[in-house]
């Protein structure tokens, strides 16, 4: 039987560390982002890499921080209007639009955000 060589047991070693800070995620959540391949050819096009991410280098990736704060911005505003439109328009500003008004839109970036770590997730 043949004995089993070093690239057997580690096929990949970069696979444990996060690509962004270097830190050891072998025992903790590892999040997987796609890139466009480093010669300039789009995902749909040519072969995507992969980055291996902490948690918290995933809550810092920036395209997913701009794809959750564009959904944020487009549901936000339209759930502001819907829900507090008439109060906006009439002038009728009240104490509690000042939370509720950025409320509106922190839950539409933290669900954006929620479902792209959870589909990312290893």
């Amino acid at each position: 039987m043949a004995q089993p060589t070093q690239t057997d047991h580690f096929a990949d070693p970069k696979a444990d560390t996060c690509d962004r800070c270097g830190k050891n995620v072998a025992n903790s959540k590892v999040f997987v982002f796609k890139t466009p391949s480093s010669s300039g050819e789009s995902s749909e096009t040519g072969p995507a890499t992969e980055m291996n991410r902490c948690f918290s280098c995933a809550l810092r990736h920036r395209p997913m921080l701009k794809r959750s704060l564009l959904a944020a911005a487009v549901v936000g505003t339209i759930l502001t209007a819907l829900n507090q439109g008439d109060n906006i328009f009439f002038g009728q500003w009240t104490g509690a639009l000042y939370w509720k008004i950025p409320l509106t839109y922190c839950v539409p970036f933290l669900v954006a955000t929620y479902g792209a770590l959870s589909s990312s997730k290893k």
